[in-house]
């Protein structure tokens, strides 16, 4: 009996345990399908192991199984069997006999599969070979068939190339027939054209029927071709033959009526083409311009059409300069052109953008009319109205300020050739062919372009002129309004009136930027953009160096007539009470036009130096990127710009030694009147010694507190630091030569010590260690009035530079003499005796 388990089909046993091991049967059909070892063990063992199948149920219900499928054993499991009489696996026999008739079998089995397996080797070796017969025989068949096939395509290539040629000759003979047929039709209309000279009246319907004027334009063009070649050829080839000189006059008759014809058919195409532009009829135009086509590829239509567009005529272009220039006769503002350029430029493009459609509609090279177009707006429009707007004004004589001047005519020209360049953008954008729009547009400004910068020099020199007008005339009114005054006061005001101003020379920088935004505008190559601004620029380096020059020369000539009048005021000993007391108010001022010319020359300068710096910001900020570019151009107009400053600088310099001079010459004059010779020699009554400063000292000190206010304001940098130490050092010598009209006792130099201190501490503020070291030693000076004679060997040990001015101190001590000083002293210095 044969039953399934686990997929697998095996023999069930229905003997027992002793039962003869040969019944065992096994199919190869039993290892067919999804095989499983365990099936087959467990149908093989369940007659001999009938306890087989409870285990596997004991093991279901929840005994453990180890990982490789048999059953864990109880731990008290072997200790029961150990007290067990019974053997432990009594069926071991029976299995053993059992496994081996299965092996024999399966060996069996095996056998027979082998022998199978070799059988079908040898059927499959058989048929392989077979196949490989066949296969070889099919590539033989195939081989044949592609060299049937390459012999049908040779014969169809050799068929095609043959009707080919056949083909090509039928159409070379059509051809030839055509051309011939063509060639007798027009021999035909030349004989017509070449019976009479002006005898058009003989000719074929084809020439005055105006539904083939197409046809007839085509075949006279020919025709006219035709003759004048061969009138070409015969004029280059010498022949004495007659028949040869009259068929030359004959075809010379042919072409002159040609010609004729053909400018009477052009002519009435061009009239056709009129009358359907007046109705807008596009069809009718487009169709005369393609007929028209054919004469001269077209160029007549073509201006024709141009020359008869209404922005072209004579009441447009003056419409034009009236709403440019204004009325007549009135001054022409920049502002006002621009608006108006830009009204008619922009008209001028619309119009042209209107045209450039109808063209393209029209005409069959819409590009060539676009040209003409575009050059008739840019030769004729445009020039016209240039023309009246830009007159080039005389270098010779130039046109006054009053009438615009000669920047004007520059700024007009600006506003000009920036609106001209931005219609030609405009027109390039539209369309205008190959026409070469830039080049067409600079040669309208070349007349104007080619001695552009030395109107740009002109102009502002011009401007200089006029300011520098302005500036004298409002210090003319001024001075006049202010009435009759003194000498002094009216110098110090005529000074003040034309003082240098900062706005002013910032107006020249703005002239000047102004002249430089033409340049770049008016040149494109950096080299002529940097020779351009170089030239600009040295004008406004001139400029203000003459300006700043001449205002700090008008500073001086108020320094210079302030020491005049205190030169006047000098006085002798011999003079009366009431006439020194005159001349002490005239002194006094002179002292107070000195004071104001000072302070007035040190805003001057303080000016000078803004404008000067206004001037290297401007360079660093607008004309040094231009020059770069050429080698050489930045290093010189630095050098020009140094070069350009320095009259200013000596008229500086020359003015702050005046301004020196005016200061000492007021604290001489103050010491003078105001020091006493009590001061350095009180008298011994046994009062306490006065311990504040001499008046004189007070008075100088409040002065130049006073007037150097306005030099520490103006000056800067090392020019500051320069002019206080020589100040400084002229006041330590002028203090030193007034000290020595005095003699000093004890009290009168602790004095003397006490208004050196104050000098000092004053000068302190001129941050100067050359002079802070003389006022030092000044004050070391002193002692020599306060020690006694026996201590003045010890006095200058420590500073022996200072011995020789110590010891012209000393001969003014008042027991100079009478202590016998001259003797000591020479004793104890020999060397300077």
């Amino acid at each position: 009996m044969r039953e399934t388990r686990d997929g697998v089909r095996v023999d069930m046993f229905s003997s027992s345990a002793s039962a003869d091991s040969d019944l065992l049967v096994l199919d190869i059909d039993d290892f067919k399908g999804e095989f499983s070892f365990d099936g087959l063990f467990g149908n093989l063992v369940n007659e001999i192991l009938p306890s087989y199948q409870e285990e596997e149920s004991d093991a279901a219900e929840g005994h453990d199984a180890l990982p490789n499928g048999n059953l864990r054993t109880p731990p008290d499991a072997g200790k029961s069997a150990q007290g067990m009489s019974s053997p432990l696996f009594p069926e071991v026999d029976d299995l053993l006999s059992l496994f081996k008739n299965s092996c024999k079998q399966l060996v069996d089995l095996r056998k027979q599969i082998d022998g199978k397996l070799n059988n079908l080797k040898k059927e499959v070796a058989v048929q392989d070979t077979t196949h490989h017969k066949t296969l070889s025989e099919l590539e033989k068949g195939v081989d044949g068939l592609f060299d049937s096939f390459a012999r049908l395509d040779l014969r169809i290539s050799s068929v095609g190339q043959t009707a080919a040629k056949i083909g090509d000759h039928l159409q070379s003979a059509d051809a030839q027939r055509e051309v011939a047929s063509q060639t007798i039709e027009l021999i035909k209309y030349l004989m017509e054209f070449n019976s009479s000279p002006g005898d058009l009246m003989e000719l074929s319907p084809l020439f005055s029927d105006d539904s083939r004027v197409a046809e007839a334009a085509s075949i006279a063009q020919k025709l006219r071709s035709f003759a004048e070649d061969d009138i070409g050829r015969q004029s280059m080839t010498i022949s004495s033959a007659v028949g040869n000189a009259t068929a030359s006059r004959g075809l010379e008759v042919a072409v002159a009526n040609l010609q004729e014809y053909c400018n009477e058919l052009e002519n009435r195409l061009l009239a056709r083409f009129d009358a359907a532009s007046q109705k807008r009829e596009l069809s009718t135009m487009r169709e005369c311009a393609k007929i028209l086509s054919q004469f001269n590829r077209g160029t007549s239509a073509m201006q024709h059409y141009v020359g008869l567009c209404p922005m072209f005529d004579v009441e447009v272009m003056n419409a034009d300069a009236e709403l440019v220039l204004g009325d007549q006769g009135a001054q022409p503002s920049p502002s006002n052109v621009a608006r108006g350029l830009s009204s008619i430029f922009k008209e001028i493009t619309e119009t042209v953008r209107k045209e450039a459609a109808t063209i393209a509609a029209v005409f069959p090279s819409p590009n060539d009319v676009m040209s003409i177009l575009v050059q008739r707006v840019l030769e004729d429009r445009v020039p016209k109205l240039l023309e009246k707007l830009l007159l080039k004004p005389s270098l010779v004589s130039a046109p006054p300020m009053e009438e615009g001047g000669l920047i004007l005519y520059l700024r007009l020209l600006a506003v000009a050739y920036g609106k001209t360049q931005e219609l030609a953008r405009y027109l390039r954008g539209v369309g205008c062919g190959d026409l070469d729009v830039e080049g067409l547009t600079e040669s309208l400004f070349l007349p104007h372009k080619d001695i552009y910068i030395e109107y740009e020099q002109a102009s502002l020199r011009q401007l200089y002129k006029a300011k520098m007008e302005e500036l004298r005339t409002e210090g003319q009114q001024s001075s006049e309004s202010s009435g009759t005054i003194g000498r002094s006061k009216g110098a110090s005001m005529a000074s003040s009136h034309q003082q240098i101003s900062v706005t002013v020379v910032t107006e020249f920088v703005r002239w000047n930027e102004e002249a430089v935004s033409r340049c770049t505008l008016f040149s494109s190559q950096p080299a002529a953009v940097a020779a351009n601004v170089r030239a600009v620029f040295t004008c406004l380096l001139d400029q203000v160096s003459i300006y700043i020059t001449e205002g700090l020369e008008r500073a001086r000539d108020s320094l210079t007539e302030a020491a005049s009048l205190r030169e006047r005021f000098v006085l002798g000993t011999s003079i009366s009470r009431r006439v020194a007391a005159a001349a002490a108010s005239a002194a006094e001022a002179a002292a107070a036009a000195g004071e104001s010319s000072f302070r007035s020359f040190m805003v001057a300068v303080q000016r000078c130096g803004s404008s000067v710096a206004i001037v290297q910001q401007y360079f660093a900020n607008s004309i040094s990127r231009l020059l770069l570019p050429v080698d050489g151009a930045h290093a010189a107009s630095c050098e020009e710009m140094a070069t350009a400053m320095s009259s200013a600088e000596g008229a500086a310099y020359k003015g702050l030694q005046q301004c020196i001079e005016t200061v000492m010459a007021e604290v001489e004059r103050i010491l003078s009147t105001e020091q006493k010779a009590t001061d350095y020699r009180s008298p011994d009554d046994g009062i306490a010694p006065d311990h504040r400063p001499t008046q004189a000292c007070s008075k100088v000190v409040a002065y130049l507190s006073r007037v150097l206010e306005s030099a520490f304001t103006a000056l800067e940098g090392l020019n500051k630091q320069a002019f206080l130490a020589e100040l400084g050092n002229r006041l330590h010598k002028g203090l030193l030569n007034h000290w020595q009209k005095f003699t000093f006792n004890a009290s009168g130099g602790l004095r003397l010590k006490r208004d050196i201190t104050e000098y000092g501490e004053f000068v302190r503020s001129f941050n100067a260690p050359s002079v802070d070291e003389k006022f030092e030693q000044l004050g070391i000076m002193a002692n020599v009035f306060i020690v006694a004679p026996e201590s003045l060997s010890t006095l200058f040990e420590g500073t022996p530079s200072i011995r020789k001015d110590a010891q012209r101190f000393i001969q003014l001590r008042e027991d100079y003499k009478s202590a016998k000083l001259a003797a000591r002293l020479s004793s104890l210095w020999p060397s300077s005796s």
